[in-house]
């Protein structure tokens, strides 16, 4: 019985190092190749977060106070090391450096996004979330920008499920589990364009209007 016991919680442990190797490889690929930095993130089960905090305003979709950033740049080594310090956490990635984001409903930026392909226009990477939601990658500055862009395009005034997220936001990070509800996952993945993300007027006007035509409550 002991030895079954023993065989079984070795099981366990070779499963966590192999989960965590795992992890270290994604975020050395993300702080390593496409010069991202990566910060810890909390998960949840049935509502509860593991930060702890029993009134969590964002179980499983926020950085963890407590834990250090990976900045870009870092090797395999230094991921491995710090990534051990915080086993089970997601990855989450803060905005507003090498990228702004475009937030809008799945459905629409998935037809943007096939639209955007066959007109020939520059991507970045564009994520997909378990609340149904795309995320296109854009360059810095579209946050702050999004309203003048709206404006001068005419779609100021049209209510559309359309927001851009800037410095102070975080996403979570492809293939790490967001509140509980499942992976993220990439729509188009990072690529060599991926250190320069398009401007965020070159990609609005189909967005907007794929919003417009699909309209869909924000998730």
């Amino acid at each position: 019985m002991g030895f079954t016991i023993g065989i079984r919680e070795m099981r366990t442990v070779a499963r966590r190092r192999a989960r965590a190797a795992a992890g270290s490889t994604a975020v050395a690929e993300y702080t390593g190749l496409w010069g991202w930095a990566v910060v810890p993130g909390a998960r949840a089960a049935d509502g509860t977060c593991s930060c702890g905090d029993p009134g969590c305003a964002a179980p499983g979709a926020h950085p963890l106070d407590f834990a250090r950033e990976v900045p870009a740049g870092a090797t395999l080594d230094a991921v491995a090391r710090a990534w051990a310090e915080v086993p089970g956490a997601s990855m989450m990635l803060p905005v507003g450096r090498g990228f702004d984001v475009l937030d809008v409903a799945e459905a629409a930026g998935r037809r943007a996004l096939v639209r955007m392909e066959r007109m020939g226009l520059p991507l970045g990477p564009v994520a997909v979330t378990p609340q149904g939601r795309a995320q296109f990658f854009v360059a810095p500055g579209a946050a702050e920008a999004l309203p003048g862009l709206l404006y001068r395009m005419g779609w100021d005034d049209a209510g559309l499920d359309l927001r851009a997220l800037g410095p102070g936001s975080h996403i979570t990070a492809p293939p790490s589990d967001r509140g509980g509800l499942g992976p993220v996952r990439w729509l188009r993945p990072p690529g060599l364009e991926s250190a320069t993300p398009p401007e965020a007027r070159l990609l609005l006007g189909t967005l907007a209007y794929l919003c417009h035509r699909w309209a869909a409550p924000c998730g």
